[in-house]
């Protein structure tokens, strides 16, 4: 099965991807890893990066969909056209998937996170809270989850997650 997780920067995709996919024996495929990857070769200008890491990930979601592994999708996902490039992926594999939003309600809280978070991906400048602010993103409106991170732990929000993924795989 593929998750594929989305939300905007800072409502904690990656620390709960990390749990979850600890939990659930999962590979977990982060877009900033590959993004700042393919900078550091020199291969894309950060400010033309375009679809490049997104259409890295996918491959190597559908090589491993095919090998049988659950996957976890770690990124922004902030319009239709690449949650539906991460959907064909799990199509291409003949595997499930399931979308999930992450979303941060308090304003303050989140703000808080991207203002005091560390990086830990060599070279990569994190978002200030204005970028994130004017950052584009659409609605999700065939989400299968939302998961709000603002009155919780990430370990609360991983579980709710896994319990999901859980159901979900049983009732394939």
């Amino acid at each position: 099965m593929l998750i594929i997780l989305g939300g905007l920067p800072g409502v904690g995709k990656t620390s709960i991807a990390r749990l979850a996919a600890q939990e659930l024996g999962a590979i977990h495929l982060r877009i900033d890893t590959i993004e700042q990857a393919v900078i550091d070769c020199g291969v894309v200008p950060s400010d033309e990066m375009g679809p490049v890491g997104y259409v890295a990930a996918n491959r190597i979601a559908t090589d491993n969909l095919r090998l049988g592994h659950l996957v976890i999708g770690d990124a922004v996902n902030p319009i239709e056209l690449s949650r539906a490039a991460w959907r064909e992926a799990a199509i291409i594999a003949d595997k499930p998937f399931v979308q999930i939003e992450l979303i941060c309600s308090d304003v303050d809280e989140h703000r808080y996170r991207v203002e005091t978070r560390k990086g830990d991906i060599e070279n990569l400048k994190l978002p200030d809270w204005q970028k994130v602010c004017d950052r584009e993103y659409h609605p999700w409106p065939d989400v299968d989850l939302v998961i709000d991170t603002a009155a919780q732990s990430l370990c609360a929000s991983s579980d709710i997650l896994v319990g999901f993924v859980r159901k979900k795989i049983a009732s394939i």
